[in-house]
């Protein structure tokens, strides 16, 4: 004979999504935040470059369809932009590639509380704010009574002169990143199993051999993502100094991307190109980091 098994009683639709409602109740504010403050002036902006304003209130929005991108796409300034960002970007990596790696691996034996020190030293100039960094450099590079000039010999007018604007520039923003860098290199070594130093060891392997065909394939995932940041901040880190030292000169020749846009819409008050411009920038940088993403994913090593 058989036995009849109790049949539970589903619940009801509302007792479901109550028992499913805490998790995304807890993810509720940050997503809430990111739809304000970032997708909904992303929406705003695609939108206004569609448009014509000088950003004055009492001046009507006049419809200009793609009239803004194909002036901007005509636009001289937005190529050599451009060549001057990717100056930047190959200026800036060895700055938060090649110098923290060097530094990373022959700081790595620093141990107790030197480390410490050492850690607040080089992160130091990460901590001094972009203006008043800039009025210090201002002052260093001054072409008659800078240290930097009295210590070459030379009378080089570094911030303003075509030649020099731009690499000055980026030695600047250099500097203040390179703490940073060395910090997210050190935290990448400290995450390395030792294990595998010490078996290569074993083998007879040499400090070299370690370092090329173990340590830099398992740093691999920090590399690609201090890559990753500089190609797609290079711009906006370069910003505050280039709005200080330079505003763009001498003769655009440290007008960037990042900065272009932003002299259409607050120098030219021409909003609607300032616009165009940013969702050129969005789509352009964000193609790259899609590249950039998919390429990590089949070059980087884990240990896993």
């Amino acid at each position: 004979m058989a036995v009849a098994v109790p049949r539970v009683a589903r619940p009801s639709l509302p007792v479901r999504l109550l028992r499913a409602a805490p998790p995304y109740l807890y993810l509720a504010p940050a997503l809430a935040l990111l739809v304000i403050w970032t997708y909904r002036p992303l929406v705003q902006t695609a939108q206004l470059s569609f448009y014509s304003w000088n950003l004055l209130p009492t001046q009507p929005m006049v419809p200009a369809g793609f009239a803004n991108y194909e002036r901007l796409l005509q636009l001289p300034a937005l190529g050599q932009s451009v060549t001057r960002t990717l100056f930047v970007i190959g200026g800036l990596l060895p700055f938060t590639i090649g110098i923290p790696v060097l530094v990373g691996l022959l700081s790595k034996r620093i141990k107790g509380r030197a480390r410490s020190v050492y850690q607040a030293l080089v992160f130091s100039p990460m901590l001094v704010a972009p203006v008043a960094s800039a009025a210090v450099w201002q002052w260093l590079l001054d072409p008659g009574a800078g240290a930097v000039n009295r210590l070459l010999g030379t009378s080089a007018n570094w911030l303003h002169e075509i030649t020099t604007a731009n690499p000055a520039i980026v030695l600047i923003t250099g500097w203040h990143l390179v703490g940073f860098a060395v910090l997210v290199v050190s935290a990448g070594l400290a995450n390395i199993n030792g294990d595998y130093a010490e078996a290569a060891q074993l083998d007879g392997a040499s400090r070299w051999q370690i370092t090329r065909w173990i340590t830099l394939p398992l740093l691999s995932p920090t590399l690609v993502f201090l890559t990753l940041m500089t190609v797609l901040l290079s711009a906006q880190w370069t910003f505050p100094l280039i709005d200080t030292l330079t505003q763009g000169g001498p003769a655009d020749a440290t007008t960037n991307v990042y900065y272009l846009l932003w002299d259409y819409s607050f120098h030219s008050y021409d909003a609607g190109l300032g616009a165009a411009a940013g969702m050129l920038l969005f789509i352009g940088f964000g193609v790259v980091a899609a590249i950039l993403v998919w390429l990590s994913e089949r070059l980087t090593f884990h240990d896993n």
